[in-house]
This record gives structure tokens, sequence and C-alpha cells, in this order.
């Protein structure tokens, strides 16, 4: 169980631990000692793009944390098989298509949900290894995407989709904007119309969310980007097919490593949580859903964020001639070390071969934008996973609900 800091340094000063991890401070003792735990409750804030975790017992709030994941695994993978595809029609023309004699498993996930699926449970299994966890409560939930479309819908309407009685995407987005050009409404006078993707196809797709009007003659105003369409694509639904896609998934992968798992959902998560007077966030769901009800509150969270691994890419792209360069080490570090610079503790976002560096912290606040290899020192190797301390700034509370004063 978690000890006060002085304890922690009067063990290490005295011989009787040892530090394992620094953030947060995790230390091992190195003498026999009682086996005594309490009963810790840990909640779980799923999300799409943010965890909300905190672990509870009957007193106080031990840990708590907010995780922030990757988003960017779709655009990297599109650029990939962008670059794949123009690379085999090229050099292996001459072999047949593979696209159609590849099988997928029985349970298979987009590379994107997947890795958003595993973030959740390493996020649990890493605070397994902090804590002597009891009890993990996740909030789940299922989203009806065509009643938030239109919440009049019922009966035979979920089987007559928004293109019913269209022959194809184009017709239907034609239909909805009235057969006019939606930037210049008619008056270039062009009888042209095509279909525009606000966004790059390879990642926002080519539903009628991503589709608009315009004539031929701002069409090609558009794509030689002289004139920019006041228009954006919609906001889509992606994380909530993707709260209804993995929910009983993660809570099945919990069991399955031996956790005690029960669900929760939203509306009672916000019902508590205005008992206790607490705003909006993810650390305050965890709280709430964990059980929390009048138990002092940790003054201090952790802010934890997924970063990929390492940059694969031989070449830069846009100029296909000109190579990748960078060594993974210059003067020692590397890309996502924990640095200390003047007293700060930030992570080194960008580097270059001369050896300064751009420092930042994890919510991108920018601690010096060239840096000296000789004023920075390493604290923590980079990881693909960052974790950063900070202090809980917590708001005042309900009568009868306790917080630790902040200084």
């Amino acid at each position: 169980m978690p000890c006060s800091a002085r304890k922690a340094r009067l063990l290490l000063r005295q011989g009787k631990a040892e530090v394992i991890t620094r953030t947060p401070l995790r230390i091992r003792l190195l003498c026999a000692t009682g086996e005594t735990v309490q009963s810790v409750t840990l909640g779980v804030d799923s999300g799409y793009e943010h965890i909300g975790l905190s672990a509870v017992t009957k007193s106080k709030e031990v840990y708590t944390a907010d995780m922030q994941l990757r988003t960017d695994i779709v655009a990297l993978n599109s650029e990939r098989r962008q670059y794949r595809r123009c690379r085999r029609y090229r050099k292996t023309w001459y072999r047949p298509a593979r696209f159609d004699n590849r099988r997928k498993p029985e349970v298979w996930l987009p590379p994107s949900i997947q890795h958003k699926l595993d973030s959740h449970v390493k996020g649990v299994e890493s605070i397994h290894s902090l804590l002597p966890i009891t009890d993990v409560v996740v909030e789940v939930a299922a989203f009806d995407i065509r009643k938030i479309k239109d919440p009049s819908i019922e009966g035979t309407g979920y089987q007559q989709g928004e293109q019913y009685g269209y022959a194809n995407v184009r017709e239907y987005v034609l239909y909805r904007d009235g057969h006019t050009c939606r930037h210049c409404k008619g008056k270039s006078k062009d009888p042209v119309l095509e279909v525009h993707h606000l966004e790059s196809r390879k990642t926002g797709g080519n539903g009628p969310g991503n589709l608009v009007t315009v004539c031929l003659a701002c069409h090609g105003k558009v794509t030689e980007g002289k004139v920019e369409l006041d228009m954006k694509p919609s906001r889509g639904f992606k994380a909530e097919t993707f709260m209804s896609t993995v929910r009983w998934m993660l809570i099945d992968r919990l069991r399955k490593r031996g956790f005690t798992v029960a669900p929760t959902y939203g509306h009672i998560t916000k019902v508590n949580r205005a008992k206790l007077g607490l705003p909006k966030s993810h650390v305050n769901d965890a709280f709430v859903i964990a059980g929390g009800n009048g138990q002092l509150r940790s003054a201090t969270h952790y802010m934890l964020k997924q970063v990929r691994k390492c940059n694969r890419k031989l070449f830069k792209g846009d100029r296909s001639h000109i190579r990748n360069t960078a060594p993974r080490l210059i003067r020692g570090f590397q890309r996502y070390d924990k640095v200390l610079y003047d007293g700060v503790e930030c992570f080194i976002i960008g580097r270059r071969t001369t050896g300064y560096f751009d420092l930042r912290t994890l919510d991108g606040t920018k601690v010096h934008a060239s840096a000296k290899a000789s004023s920075i020192r390493l604290l923590e190797r980079a990881s693909t996973l960052l974790i950063e301390r900070r202090l809980a700034l917590l708001p005042a509370l309900t009568d009868g609900v306790s917080a630790p004063t902040i200084r």
C-alpha cells in the first residue's frame, strides 16, 4: 500500500528499500514485512481519446490519472497503404492481386480500435502493478447512431437509411444540396456539378457527411487551392461506434486476466457526480465510478500519454529522394526522453543534430525551443507511455465532502 513521502525517504536512507520506478515513485522493501493490505477499487472512465482512472479505498483516493490515447493511427496507416500500393503498381505489376486471398481472424478489430482497447487493458494493468486492486468498475455505453441523427426515428425507419431510395451516394448528395453549388450558390451559371470531398478520401471516407456539391468552375478553384470552402466535414460518430463495439470485449479481457469487473453506465455516473458537486472531467468521473462518495481526494494526479514507438519511414515522402537520416541518439538523448531543464521536468519533442532540443510538457506547453544538451539532465528513458506528475486542482466540494489543502 502507498506510504507517505517522508516514510519512503527514511526507508531509502536507511537502506531498507530500493527505487523501482521514478514516476510514480515506487519502492521495493528489502526487509521482511507484513502482508496486510486494504481493498482498493479502480474506476475506469473508458473513452475514445481519454481514459479516466481512479483507485479508491474506504478512506481516500490513492491514485488518479488521465490517459491520452493516440489519434494518429488511421492517418499513418492510410499513408503507409498509399505508398505501398504505389510501389507495388510500379515494381510488382505482374503479380496477382492479393486482396481477395486473405482471411481475417474471427475476432478482428481495425488497428486504431485495437490500440485503444489494448490501451484500456494496459492502463488497468499498470495500476495493478502499483496497487492491490480488488475490484474494477468500468463505465460502458451503447449508442443508437440512427437515433442520434434522427430522434424521431422508430419502427421500420431503422430499415430505411438516409440514402434509401437513391441509386448511389452521388445522387443523394446532389438531391440533399438541391442540385446547387454550395460555394457560389449557382452564381457561376455552370450547369456541370461535381461531388467534392471535404477531407481526403483516404482518411475522411466516401460518406455523405464528407461530400458536398460544387460546380465545375468552383471545383477547379478548390482543387488548385485558389478557393477555400467554409464547410467542414461532419464530426462523425467514431467515438460512439468505438464504445458500442468494445464495451463487452473490454470487460471480457479484464476478467480473463483475473480481475473482478463490474459494469456501470453514464447516467449513474452523472447523478452521483452531481451529488458531490464535481464538474465534468475524466478523473472526476473515474472517482465517482470507483465508488467515491466523500473520500479524501488525491492532491496529485498523473497525466499519461500514448506515443508511437519509432518512425520506420525511410524517406520523407514529400520529396522522395530525401531520406530520413536523423539518428536515434543525439548527445545521449532521444525523442520522448524525460529530462530536467532549469528545475522543470519536461520531454524532448524535437531534436537537432547540432545538439539542441525542443522541450515541452505533455499538454504541449513549450519549456524551451532550443535547449543545449549540456543544460538538460536525463531523468527517464523514452517509452510508449509517457507519465507526468501534476497537482490536482480540485474544485470546492459540497458540504460533508473532504478535500486536502493544496499549497
